[in-house]
């Protein structure tokens, strides 16, 4: 029950089928090498979320979505006024600008359930503004327009999650997982064919509970969609891997999350796997998470990096003085062994939380990409 209590309160995520996966070798040590980017294949995708507050453009070559994160909504008495770009408006336009060289990179808006303009307060949110169909269209109308004004390719939309409140979102359990389908499908109306609609889908299905439902009605929401990015990441906490490709011991896995969304009858092809670009430690201790590039940097006569469990199929990092498991991690070796298994099971491709999470040699985009555009 307490690892269950996580996962509904600190947003876990996914896995994938009942098919046994056969654990690779441990991996011989990374040797620095010459990084030579695989061709790019048409419709598979390597996506990354750029947030508003990291520093840096991100590399074109090496992604084929950029979810710019985020833009919040405006709800004020129970009806939606409108939504705007949290953070400054210029670094959006500088991640827009790509596409100018890049005409291939297709940038989505990410929209997100949390507050932090200081001009807005946290009142109905997605819940308010989804319960009216004049809530619905204007909204979707507002989306529409954006995207024209600045010639993007469509939005994300991160309810975390219907029927659900962790951070002081509005929810309802009794009418928000029917809401978020009615909400996806006046987006297609009002998009169109051609632009893009995705979610960060949370790794189950739409879950009955006491008063209602939480979380994405799956089957639901698919006509409406391109893809999912599958939160498959923070599916538990140390001393348990959060991202394990199939581990029994963890409360989910990338397996479990394949397996679930196929249940629901969300077809493979529509499913893009997701890589944590940092550690998970704990849900309620500081720190709670560390960045890959914060792994890469621990003092090394206290931590041991790049340990690797041959059973979950990632590494993690242990203390050198009494051997514990500190945090799990995704590295280099995992993503290629990630994406080929993604690949082999139909998925899409890959994507991550977050960017800016990497280190400066950019090693785990590098392999993100390599691993997606595998022949």
């Amino acid at each position: 029950m307490k690892r269950f209590c996580y996962l509904l309160f600190f947003l876990l995520v996914l896995s994938c089928s009942r098919e046994k996966i056969t654990p690779e070798p441990e991996p011989e040590e990374e040797k620095p090498e010459e990084f030579v980017p695989a061709a790019r294949i048409e419709g598979r995708v390597a996506l990354s979320y750029v947030t508003y507050y990291s520093q840096g453009i991100p590399d074109p070559t090496l992604l084929t979505h950029i979810c710019y994160a985020f833009a919040e909504l405006y709800v004020v008495n129970g009806q939606y006024r409108e939504f705007r770009l949290q953070g400054d408006e210029s670094r959006f336009a500088a991640v827009v600008d790509l596409k100018k060289n890049h005409p291939g990179l297709k940038i989505l808006l990410a929209f997100t359930h949390t507050i932090v303009n200081k001009d807005n307060a946290q009142e109905g949110g997605f819940s308010d503004m989804s319960s009216t169909e004049e809530g619905r269209v204007a909204f979707a109308q507002d989306c529409l327009e954006f995207i024209q004004i600045w010639g993007i390719d469509g939005i994300d939309i991160g309810w975390e999650f219907p029927g659900i409140s962790w951070s002081g979102h509005k929810s309802n359990k009794a009418a928000d997982t029917q809401n978020h389908v009615l909400l996806m499908k006046q987006l297609r109306q009002t998009l169109g064919p051609d632009l893009l609609i995705t979610f960060p889908g949370y790794v189950m299905n739409a879950m009955e509970v006491s008063g209602g439902t939480r979380y994405i009605d799956l089957k639901g929401v698919e006509p409406y969609v391109d893809f999912v990015n599958v939160m498959t990441y923070d599916m538990d906490e140390a001393p348990h891997h959060h991202s394990a490709l199939e581990d029994s011991r963890a409360y989910w896995d990338c397996a479990r999350t394949l397996q679930a969304y196929r249940a629901a009858g969300f077809p493979t092809e529509k499913m893009v796997l997701g890589i944590p670009f940092y550690g998970r430690i704990s849900f309620s201790k500081s720190p709670s998470a560390i960045t890959y590039r914060q792994i890469k940097n621990l003092d090394p006569s206290l931590y041991s990096i790049d340990n690797w469990d041959p059973t979950a199929s990632v590494p993690y990092v242990s203390r050198i003085s009494t051997g514990a498991f500190y945090c799990g991690y995704d590295n280099a070796a995992s993503i290629a062994q990630k994406g080929s298994w993604a690949l082999s099971q139909g998925m899409k491709g890959l994507m991550c939380w977050m960017y800016n999470g990497d280190d400066d040699n950019g090693t785990l985009r590098k392999a993100m990409w390599n691993a997606v555009m595998k022949p």
